[in-house]
């Protein structure tokens, strides 16, 4: 079948496949024309191949698995560990980004405290001294000042 029809049946764009090609997920033959021609089972991989980015796995860790898949011995459980694996690794960036969430409200705060009342005079040489926030995290059992020195 041709790259259209693939696309139109799996619902997946040409560009996409053109690129599951170059990554070398996907391997059709050629015709005289130069035109690629898709086997029937192609669908199936892309299928697959389409609901594994949809989950976040990135091309190089899909293709560890398509030859498993193509040939059958892809079991449930190891499909499975691949899940918990993304599970964990999405957990771990929401993690992350909620503690960046949290240093840009501690960051916000700290400006807003320090707004002038009007939102067109400029603070007065005369407001207190803050200190900025915190940049850099300490390490334990260094001192504080081992930080400050380093940008």
């Amino acid at each position: 079948m041709q790259i259209s029809e693939l696309a139109r049946r799996t619902s997946v764009s040409v560009h996409a496949l053109r690129h599951y090609e170059s990554q070398g997920l996907l391997q059709p033959e050629r015709r005289p024309n130069g035109y690629r021609d898709y086997a029937e089972g192609s669908e199936r991989e892309v299928v697959f191949i389409a609901m594994s980015r949809q989950l976040g796995f990135a091309l190089p860790r899909i293709a560890e698995h398509l030859a498993d898949f193509r040939s059958g011995r892809l079991t449930i459980a190891a499909m499975v560990q691949a899940l918990q694996q993304r599970a964990q690794e999405l957990a771990d960036q929401a993690a992350v980004l909620q503690a960046q969430r949290q240093k840009v409200l501690e960051h916000m705060a700290w400006l807003q405290a320090r707004a002038p009342s009007s939102p067109s005079s400029p603070p007065s040489a005369s407001s207190p001294a803050a200190p900025w926030p915190r940049v850099r995290r300490r390490v334990a059992g260094l001192p504080s000042s081992s930080h400050r020195s380093s940008p």
